[in-house]
């Protein structure tokens, strides 16, 4: 895991999304597509804030995880 801001480096203009399921909360992480080693991940409440860069391999085994409910959502 490397902490830094994705929009330093990469496109000028990064698309953010976040779960459909996350609805109007504010304790939502978001995520950026269009960088195909790393997946930049970053609190909504701050969306000025530094992003948490993961290797993409790591990301998908954690969201794969937590859909076979092998780590807790909540």
């Amino acid at each position: 895991m490397i902490r830094a801001n994705p929009e330093d480096s990469g496109p000028s203009r990064v698309a953010w999304r976040k779960s459909r399921f996350s609805g109007d909360q504010g304790n939502c992480v978001e995520v950026a597509d269009g960088f195909p080693e790393i997946v930049p991940v970053r609190d909504s409440k701050d969306p000025e804030g530094p992003a948490l860069l993961f290797p993409a391999a790591a990301w998908s085994a954690f969201v794969a995880g937590i859909k076979a409910g092998e780590i807790p959502a909540g």
